[in-house]
């Protein structure tokens, strides 16, 4: 059980630091001009780290998470942290996949949206962060 906390927290700690990472990118992005050599370094960036840090961290973070939950039992299903945890992690997801839906938008020079809205969608991952962490260590509720 020990080796998957430890995996689990490892492929966390990459996820985040990843999926905050991510809208920087977007918000340096927005003020390239479409097809500049700047642009086209920042697609690049942003593909890979969405291909070989952020997806294979949220992927190994859910398995060992997973296995943590359902085969050594390590949450109570009675208490209301781990339902806000769980919410938490799910809401966590959905902005994973929008940020992927996001990277493919600036792939292909449809951005519309300012760089403030990236700012500040940067904002979220971290506040979902700070609730899991609460509801894991604290365990408040």
């Amino acid at each position: 059980m020990e080796w998957f906390k430890a995996l689990h927290v490892i492929a966390v700690i990459a996820w985040m630091a990843a999926i905050l990472y991510l809208p920087r990118l977007f918000v340096y992005h927005c003020g390239a001009e479409n097809g500049s050599l700047q642009s086209e370094t920042f697609k690049v960036m942003e593909r890979r780290l969405m291909a070989a840090i952020m997806t294979p961290a949220m992927i190994v973070s859910w398995g060992a998470g997973l296995v943590l939950v359902f085969v050594y039992q390590m949450v109570d299903w009675t208490t209301v942290w781990s339902w806000t945890k769980t919410l938490a992690v799910l809401l966590l997801t959905a902005i994973h996949f929008y940020l992927v839906a996001q990277v493919r938008v600036f792939a292909e020079d449809r951005n519309a949206r300012p760089a403030v809205y990236f700012r500040v969608l940067n904002e979220m991952p971290t506040l979902l962060m700070i609730v899991i962490v609460i509801m894991v260590v604290v365990k408040p509720l």
